[in-house]
């Protein structure tokens, strides 16, 4: 592995590719390329602790090691029998293997994954008389197989978890937003910590304390205690030191306000416990409030929401949506507001036409994600004025 010109892939995604693109340049990435649902580019070794560390919009980091072309299955396994698996891993680590396959000649990714896994044993075995474990619950080396027609591609995962698992959340609501997808839809919304922000339905808290991290430039991972990269042969943990205390030192001052409202008695709950185990207490606030009876009390402010829908809350769609409308228009001037959707049929009954719309999934959902901007009197107006 030439740790000076690492080839990563960052996976993320439907629709987050460019703004984890932006991220991967502005920590430093070399030769940044958008693919779907992934980001591709060129780093080292320090490059890639560092967005593991503190990318916002990863699911997950993966380092390509082998790659071959494989017609039928004894290639396949042969190919990977002959590869030096000890340049990687020791045999008294344990490892697992996920697959994604798109293949007319290896259907099942099952069974490839198990081809895989006896090619690994069975060099050790050969070399070593001794045998790694496959563990997939909580393995040292996790290694990612990918096949696309004949083409197999081996990485190694050097996030270990998923990337949204942030390590803050204690308690979730009933379809709690996705850390990563969070985090995007911020910054999608142009969320960058100057102003204010309020999520009206603030569930379990997810939006706000990805809107405080932020804010405050806390690196995505703080809260995380051990990376997949960790227990690679290479690791260098004086450097991974470093680079954890530079990005800390960064952390900024945050003056504006965070505030979170919700009806439910155990969401707030949830929102205050997630909030206290971000410890951010003294940055966001969590009130019991109605948004349809509030009114904007924050200048300037930013609010991007995750309203109930389709299968999470049972609501009269029809009147949910078009109350949200109202207080936009009534109660919300000059704010700008977004939500995520899946109902696309609902939204309509907000009254206002979205100046934006985006593609996401939430989970398997195909969701879209609205802007809505709201004046004081009319956007005719407001721009005759400004042309005055």
């Amino acid at each position: 592995m030439d740790i000076e010109n690492l080839q990563i892939q960052i996976k993320t995604f439907f629709g987050l590719e460019q703004i984890l693109a932006e991220e991967i340049k502005k920590l430093g990435g070399r030769k940044v390329e958008i693919k779907n649902r992934a980001v591709n580019c060129e780093g080292d070794l320090g490059f890639l602790y560092k967005i593991n560390y503190s990318a916002r919009t990863a699911l997950k980091i993966l380092v390509p090691i082998h790659q071959f072309k494989a017609f039928n299955q004894h290639q396949f396994y042969d190919r990977l029998f002959k590869f030096e698996w000890d340049e990687f891993m020791d045999v008294d680590q344990s490892f697992s293997i996920d697959a994604t396959v798109n293949s007319e000649t290896f259907k099942h990714s099952q069974f490839v994954t198990l081809k895989m896994k006896d090619a690994i044993v069975d060099y050790f075995q050969e070399k070593y008389k001794r045998r790694p474990n496959v563990e997939t619950r909580n393995p040292d080396i996790k290694f990612h197989l990918h096949i696309d027609r004949e083409l197999v591609m081996i990485s190694m995962d050097s996030s270990g978890d998923a990337l949204f698992k942030r390590g803050y959340r204690r308690e979730q609501g009933e379809a709690p937003i996705n850390e990563v997808l969070a985090s995007g839809m911020l910054q999608l919304a142009g969320w960058d910590g100057k102003g204010n922000f309020l999520d009206p339905m603030c569930g379990s808290g997810t939006l706000l304390i990805e809107a405080a991290m932020i804010a405050m430039d806390l690196p995505a991972q703080i809260f995380r205690k051990r990376f997949g990269f960790q227990n690679w042969k290479n690791y260098d943990a004086d450097l991974f030191s470093k680079i954890k205390e530079f990005r800390i030192n960064r952390v900024r001052e945050f003056n504006g306000k965070i505030v979170g409202y919700d009806i439910d008695a155990r969401m707030l709950n949830a929102a205050r416990m997630n909030v206290e185990a971000a410890e951010m207490e003294d940055v966001i606030e969590i009130r019991k409030q109605n948004f349809f009876d509030s009114k904007k009390d924050l200048f300037p402010l930013l609010m991007v929401f995750n309203p109930p829908y389709d299968e999470r809350i049972s609501i009269n769609d029809d009147d949910f949506y078009k109350k949200i409308g109202d207080t936009f228009k009534t109660n919300y001037p000059n704010t700008l507001a977004w939500l995520i959707s899946s109902d696309l049929e609902a939204v309509k009954k907000i009254g206002l036409r979205p100046s934006r719309k985006i593609k996401l999934f939430n989970g398997k959902l195909e969701t879209r994600f609205l802007q809505y901007e709201m004046y004081e009197g009319t956007k005719k107006i407001h721009k005759l004025e400004d042309k005055s």
